[in-house]
């Protein structure tokens, strides 16, 4: 004989549509449906399977120890009962069915209470910012309040811009916009996020200068002076007003930091001394009115835009004119590499180094940055803060592969020295093809690269790197 259960139902109290004959409660045809409430159905989820294919499966070949309703008595009140044994595989145990009914039970159940849960602590916030704060049960924003205010002929008509609020509320960041002219909305996007440095990589084809990666990717009118000189002149004219208030001539492009000036690194991809000459003739407009960087003889005098040049530009025309010059090389960052004894702040991210006395030397030989234009033989003492202004390097080919998620000792070492002597140079480090996946060793070699005292971050997602509070990495980031 198969092990049994006892299911005990009460009858309903409400009355029931038909009375059942004999027949029906002798057969076990008619079983009474009780009375049902809501929470009756969630937990009969969660109840086990034997308990409920009484409502599923109510048949006569169900075994009964009674087929006759009995009364049971108390002394407060009587009510009527339907006992019912159903069959189960083994008393007390649980089949792999009602397990997995169990567990979609209560997934179910977690899938509506969760957002309930969520929407309601949502609701009581909003409630109580309303009580005490009187903030609106509903979002409202102000953007319909005179949306013609300041425009011609309505209120506020001539009140409505200032003449520096193009990058009002914008900080600038040590941050340069890799490939520049690849961004949707070129150099303004970069302005948008606070870059101090954008590139733009030019091709003198005929007798214009175009923008762009490849010669496959050129374009008729997206040419240097459409892309960056005229937008620049135009921009720096309206931070630089001519009226009764003011007579400025050297302010930058950031409103929130005049003095900041903005690098325009021109990486010229056709023949150097060609292409150099006609990127000084198209800087005319932006010389002309003052805005360009230069070099006077013996001092360097800062301006609203420092052009430096990479890539093909020839050095030795570049430093040519030794009482002026407005373009600056991007020099080769690993001829600058400066090994030194052991310092504190060596050991503040080395601690395997304190044992030791002194970093061994490392002069990579790996073409870098800036060698394209260099006349063979070119000692690491030309450049300085005369003749160049950044001191670029391929970052993987100064370091290799990052393993691990983390710089090695080495690496450190390397970025340490190149660092220091760019520094010693009076240059800014600047790295390019750092690594941008995943994002945790991006940051990572930003944030390694900022406390070490790099110059320039070279960035491709500039959201990202806008995101970043660079002021608590910073050591002597203008150093």
């Amino acid at each position: 004989m198969a092990t049994s259960n006892f299911d005990i139902t009460p009858l309903s109290e409400k009355p029931l549509p038909r009375e059942p004959s004999p027949a029906d409660i002798e057969d076990g045809y008619y079983q009474p449906i009780p009375s049902r409430r809501w929470y009756n159905h969630v937990f009969d989820y969660l109840t086990p399977m034997a308990l409920r294919i009484r409502n599923q499966q109510a048949h006569p070949h169900h075994p009964f120890i009674s087929q006759r309703p009995r009364a049971s008595s108390s002394t407060k009140q009587k009510e009527d009962y339907i006992v019912t044994e159903v069959a189960i595989s083994e008393l007390g145990a649980e089949s792999e069915t009602d397990k997995r009914l169990r567990i979609i039970a209560v997934i179910k159940l977690a899938c509506i209470i969760i957002p309930v849960t969520i929407l309601c602590l949502f609701g009581l916030l909003h409630l109580v910012s309303y009580i005490f704060y009187g903030n609106p049960l509903l979002v409202e924003t102000d953007l319909n309040f005179l949306p013609d205010w300041g425009h011609a002929g309505k209120i506020g008509d001539g009140l409505g811009h200032y003449p520096t609020d193009f990058t009002r509320d914008v900080l600038p960041i040590p941050v340069h916009s890799h490939n520049d002219y690849w961004r949707r909305v070129p150099l303004y996007e970069a302005l948008h996020y606070g870059c101090t440095g954008v590139e733009a990589d030019v091709w003198h084809i005929g007798d214009e200068l175009f923008v762009g990666h490849s010669t496959s990717s050129l374009t008729p009118n997206r040419t240097f002076r459409n892309l960056y000189v005229n937008p620049l002149i135009a921009l720096l004219d309206k931070q630089n007003p001519q009226t009764s208030f003011a007579n400025t001539k050297n302010h930058g492009v950031f409103d929130e930091d005049p003095d900041q000036t903005l690098v325009l690194l021109v990486d010229m991809k056709t023949d150097g001394p060609d292409t150099f000459v006609k990127v000084q003739e198209q800087l005319e407009g932006l010389r002309s009115k003052g805005y360009l960087t230069y070099f006077n003889g013996t001092h360097t005098i800062p301006g609203a835009i420092t052009v430096v040049g990479t890539g093909n530009t020839p050095f030795d025309l570049l430093t040519a004119n030794t009482t002026y010059r407005d373009i600056f090389f991007d020099a080769p960052l690993d001829m600058l590499y400066e090994p030194s004894p052991i310092s504190l702040s060596d050991t503040n991210i080395d601690p395997e180094l304190r044992s030791s006395t002194e970093v061994d030397d490392y002069h990579p030989s790996s073409g870098g940055q800036g060698k394209t234009g260099l006349p063979a033989n070119t000692p690491a003492s030309a450049f300085n803060n005369g003749t160049s202004y950044y001191a670029s390097l391929n970052f993987k080919k100064a370091v290799g592969h990052v393993w691990r998620g983390r710089l090695s000792q080495k690496q450190l070492k390397i970025i340490r020295g190149q660092i220091r002597g760019a520094k010693k140079a009076g240059l800014k480090a600047r790295y390019w093809n750092t690594p941008s996946w995943p994002v945790s060793l991006r940051n990572h070699i930003w944030h390694v690269l900022a406390q070490e005292g790099v110059g320039m971050l070279n960035a491709d997602d500039l959201e990202g790197a806008a995101i970043e509070d660079w002021r608590r990495w910073k050591r002597e980031w203008y150093a």
